[in-house]
């Protein structure tokens, strides 16, 4: 952690936002929603024609605000770290229009992830949408700092694509940002151990592969969680680029177990550093561990000192889980 680094108020909050990037804290404030279904997986030219399996690569998102006539116009540009207050944004079309109609997916309309900057915080939300289209969430955001606020959904309009668009939220108070964990191999989260197996290549679509165990045993009973036993979201240090990350197999498919393995297929969009938050659900509650991985390097051996530290499971009355 930099030491002596002290702003107050809009000074941290805007350093954060504008200013470079620090990279990952030592811990997660996970808070994550109730199971949905999954989104469809992409396939390559090659497999369509016959020549083999794997997934299309697709770019990183939340990097623009407009996209495809599509704006996010987040309402609330800013919060008091500590304080609870209500997030609201509009999606707007290109004639400046509040959307009213979406394609449900997960079972969601629209699916919200709230990142600070240094990536120490970590909230994957479902808002509630108003019949005017604004879209409302209570939030604590309990560090001060800069956020990104990513918001992932598909309009209902034909020939419509998903999107995730991403706008800046500044949390006002005492600011002290955090270093990027060293890559790590094993997180540790609630009493549950998950271990990662794989690497994440820029421009090549790879397999991770991530083993939960409880108490020193492999759990064979996962729950479904958004149509998966797991579900991941990989974000790029610096600029918190997004990236969409497909789970392989579904429940109920015939071959894909509850546990301990859980499978994704990702692609890097560039070398550089890289937070993965892995959401699980076991015994009727979500659990979130976190890697940090470096695009083109296998994961780590050992555990850093930061993924080893517990993590309380911290949730909010907008849901349960």
């Amino acid at each position: 952690m930099h030491t002596g680094l002290k702003i107050t108020a809009f000074a941290a909050a805007l350093a954060a936002t504008f200013g470079t990037a620090y990279g990952v804290g030592q811990g997660i404030d996970p808070v994550v929603d109730e199971k949905t279904p999954p989104r469809h997986d992409t396939h390559t030219e090659a497999e369509e024609k016959g020549g083999g399996t794997g997934h299309a690569t697709e770019p990183a998102g939340g990097l623009q605000i407009s996209e495809n006539g599509y704006t996010l116009d987040l309402r609330t540009p800013s919060v008091t770290a500590g304080d609870r207050a209500e997030l609201r944004f509009v999606i707007r079309d290109d004639k400046g229009r509040a959307v009213t109609a979406y394609r449900r997916e997960h079972e969601k309309e629209l699916h919200l992830i709230v990142a600070s900057r240094d990536l120490v915080t970590y909230r994957h939300l479902h808002p509630t949408r108003a019949a005017d289209g604004t879209w409302s969430i209570p939030v604590d955001l309990p560090r001060a700092g800069g956020y990104r606020v990513f918001a992932d959904f598909t309009p209902a309009q034909k020939n419509a694509e998903n999107l995730t668009l991403g706008a800046d939220l500044a949390a006002a108070g005492p600011y002290e940002p955090q270093r990027l964990p060293a890559p790590g191999a094993t997180a540790r989260i609630n009493g549950y151990e998950v271990r990662l197996d794989g690497a994440l290549r820029p421009g090549t679509a790879e397999e991770l592969k991530l083993k939960v165990s409880r108490d020193g045993r492999p759990v064979t009973d996962l729950q479904p969680y958004l149509g998966a036993y797991g579900h991941l979201v990989a974000l790029r240090s610096g600029d918190l680029a997004y990236l969409h990350v497909h789970p392989n197999g579904e429940p109920g498919d015939g071959t894909t177990r509850p546990g301990p393995g859980i499978s994704f297929t990702a692609t890097a969009p560039s070398s550089g550093s890289y937070r993965l938050f892995l959401d699980f659900k076991h015994a009727g509650e979500v659990h979130t561990a976190a890697f940090t991985v470096r695009a083109g390097t296998a994961a780590a051996a050992e555990p850093s000192a930061a993924e080893t530290r517990p993590e309380a499971h911290e949730s909010t009355g907008a849901h349960g889980h």
